[in-house]
């Protein structure tokens, strides 16, 4: 990816990497693009609950009405609330402010285009030229064209609203209990689930700056897992901080993840005719019981590269409308344009009501095949060579073979640090770690 963007956005320590210098050029080289608009930009600015988001989107939004473009602050809202938004309000483009799953000192800016899809690597290069190298000149407007700040009141019921209309049955019946993550999803997703009928217990919804993602949400569900147990729930749903992605526990207390959650609706959609193509796209990093549950079922299955964003560009080009990955990023394309962990959460449920089964039952479609993720420390101008290494590829045709089509094997290197990662499926725990650590070591001792 490029200096400044990664594979979801700009992301960094808060005051630090992401400073306000930064915050409101990026602001300012949004707004200097959409200036070729006829009409004033109109740009979406949110966030999630971190205590430096106060200080950032005032950044932001400085830097876009200097250029002479409308901020439209929503406030706190979850990402793809801010993707839906943009196209609701027909603004020019959409920002949030957030990092995600990553703790409080982290934060970061995504930026949507008018059709609330995330910018194509052609713009937000075109942003990092002119923030990192003052690439195209900056109109300061004086008088009646400095841009202005309008401060949406109704944004966060629109988007409740658009979530309620994407499921046709009512949740009657159904007991859950729901994390936040101390996030941008603490009022709206009890809210919602509530008014559609289900009997909601809230946690984790009491964000004060400091406390999103801690302890909590889609990558700490075990307390999750205890109060569904405690409570005699139904089901449980793990947010991050900015809700785009979603973890599920089952009556059991056992967790449903994103791989099972496709498989659940995947199938559904295809029994109502409503899965194009016949086809669900998840990433190499998809568990092999994923693939065996799908095309047990006729289904067709596409993989990606890991990220949302290769999710998302495989089913436009393709014309899929259903993806995801194993970490509760799933896109639901006939409804929105990014990953939507509340979305998500009621896709999941008007399966349970549907099929009249416990989401432990749905989840026994799809064998989960154990996993095991051993990374080797090697040379970092080595850390590419492993597929160049004939020793090294002879090893892994052997613990393939050795699985005969039960097992997999994949490596990859680390985008930031000196590692290649080794990944092994297959259906015997013990085998698969001593295959694992074996083949780490290997790839150590060659790749020094």
């Amino acid at each position: 990816m490029g200096r400044l963007f990664g594979t979801d956005g700009v992301r960094g320590l808060a005051n630090e990497m992401l400073n306000c210098e930064l915050a409101y050029k990026i602001g300012q080289a949004s707004g200097n693009i959409l200036k070729m608009a006829k009409h004033k930009p109109r740009i979406i600015v949110g966030r999630d609950t971190r205590l430096s988001g106060d200080m950032l989107e005032a950044a932001l939004v400085a830097g876009i009405c200097s250029v002479g473009a409308e901020a439209r602050v929503v406030g706190v809202i979850p990402t793809p609330g801010v993707a839906y938004l943009a196209r609701h309000y027909k603004a020019d483009a959409g920002l949030v402010i957030s990092a995600s799953h990553n703790s409080m000192e982290y934060n970061g800016i995504k930026i949507f285009n008018s059709q609330g899809y995330k910018l194509s690597d052609e713009l937000e290069e075109r942003i990092e030229s002119i923030v990192l190298d003052n690439a195209e000149e900056i109109v300061y407007p004086t008088g009646v064209d400095v841009g202005r700040v309008v401060r949406v009141k109704n944004a966060v019921s629109h988007y409740e609203e658009f979530l309620k209309s994407t499921i046709d049955v009512r949740l009657d019946g159904i007991k859950i209990v729901v994390d936040c993550a101390n996030g941008a999803a603490s009022k709206i997703a009890p809210e919602v689930l509530s008014q559609l009928g289900a009997q909601v217990h809230a946690i984790y919804d009491e964000p004060d700056g400091i406390n999103i993602n801690s302890l909590c949400g889609s990558t700490y569900p075990e307390n999750l897992q205890e109060y569904v147990m405690e409570m005699g729930a139904d089901v449980g749903l793990a947010f991050d901080g900015d809700a785009d992605r979603l973890i599920a526990v089952d009556e059991r207390g056992k967790i449903v993840d994103g791989d099972q959650m496709l498989v659940i609706c995947g199938l559904n959609m295809k029994k109502r005719g409503k899965l194009k193509k016949d086809t669900v796209v998840g990433t190499v990093m998809s568990n092999l019981g994923f693939d065996k549950a799908l095309k047990q079922a006729g289904c067709n299955v596409v993989k990606t590269d890991v990220g949302d964003r290769y999710v998302l560009e495989k089913m436009l080009e393709e014309g899929y409308n259903i993806g995801g990955e194993q970490s509760g990023h799933i896109i639901f394309l006939d409804h929105n344009t990014t990953g939507d962990g509340i979305l998500t959460a009621l896709q999941l449920l008007s399966v349970i009501k549907r099929e009249n089964k416990n989401l432990s039952e749905l989840a026994e479609a799809m064998e989960k095949f154990p996993q095991v993720l051993v990374n080797a420390k090697v040379n970092e101008k080595n850390k590419h060579k492993y597929d160049q290494d004939p020793d090294i590829q002879k090893e892994i045709k052997r613990i393939e073979d050795r699985f005969a089509g039960e097992g997999r094997v994949l490596t990859r290197s680390s985008g930031t640090e000196p590692l290649v990662r080794v990944m092994i499926e297959g259906k015997d725990q013990r085998e698969i770690e001593e295959y694992a650590v074996g083949l780490a070591k290997m790839i150590e001792e060659r790749l020094q």
